[in-house]
């Protein structure tokens, strides 16, 4: 049995993991992340009451640039005094048994590969779709990080006038049309034309961001994830006409793009990379 954590810059959530298959799940709200001592003292003692004698080893999902050899975390995302974190070395210390760092988003595609619908595929590309867009990469049934944890972050290459990241999150609903990607959600479901026209408009900005991703990486499939890919009804259909005019059709022909199922799938991610 291992553990897999999913720390976030508002949550966190843990859960003791065998045979792929969560059997104990625990979470709670993150508080006082002004103070580094106070953040790890409550994440410590969130941890502590799922460890066993059996459990080989501990997991742990990051939004943040990972140090992976040392599970050193820096500047981590909403959580502003984490610029510098041994997470490694602490836990490691605290709970004497090992402990394995990394980012969240390469954990949801590690946990897609292992556990989800990414398990057939050998190069595969995970979209988290969000607060940002965050992106992570099998390659040949490998994850991969690249020298400093940074690889497939094509959120942050120029698009437009701002990049990827500000037209494919949670920016383009609040910058650009002033809602939420929540209540334009709510809005399609009600049948609101408005709403409807939203989500085309950001169907075709998915879809250039799929297109970079082929370029760059010619995956079997791409995953699409976060709390944004649950409307994929509402922007699938703009986002496959945006993938007309790709330079390799026949990558596009191949190309699966699914939408995640399993709304637990970083968390299991973060424990396999126990394994």
């Amino acid at each position: 049995m291992t553990i897999g954590v999913d720390l976030g810059g508002t949550n966190i959530r843990a859960g003791i993991i065998a045979n792929g298959s969560i059997i104990v799940q625990r979470h709670t709200s993150l508080k006082n992340k002004d103070s580094l001592p106070e953040t790890l003292t409550q994440f410590i003692e969130f941890i502590a009451p799922l460890i066993q004698p059996d459990i080989k080893g501990i997991g742990i999902g990051v939004p943040s640039v990972v140090d992976i050899d040392k599970g050193i975390v820096y500047n981590v995302v909403k959580i502003p005094s984490w610029e510098k974190v041994e997470l490694k070395d602490i836990l490691q210390k605290e709970f004497k048994i090992p402990v394995y760092v990394n980012n969240d988003v390469n954990c949801f595609v590690l946990g897609e590969h292992q556990y989800g619908l990414a398990k057939p595929f050998k190069s595969v590309v995970g979209l988290a779709i969000g607060t940002g867009l965050g992106s992570g990469i099998i390659i040949n049934n490998q994850l991969y990080s690249g020298n400093n944890c940074g690889a497939g972050e094509i959120g942050y290459l120029p698009y437009r006038d701002e990049d990827f990241e500000y037209y494919c999150s949670s920016s383009f609903f609040e910058s650009k049309h002033n809602t939420t990607a929540l209540k334009a959600y709510q809005d399609a479901l009600d049948g609101n034309s408005e709403a409807f026209s939203i989500w085309n408009e950001f169907g075709l900005h998915i879809g250039n961001a799929v297109k970079a991703v082929v370029y760059f990486y010619d995956p079997e499939a791409i995953i699409l994830g976060g709390s944004i890919a649950k409307a994929y009804e509402f922007f699938a259909g703009e986002m496959r006409k945006a993938l007309v005019d790709c330079y390799f059709p026949e990558s596009i022909k191949r190309l699966k793009i699914l939408q995640s199922q399993n709304e637990n799938i970083t968390l299991l991610g973060a424990a396999a990379l126990v394994h």
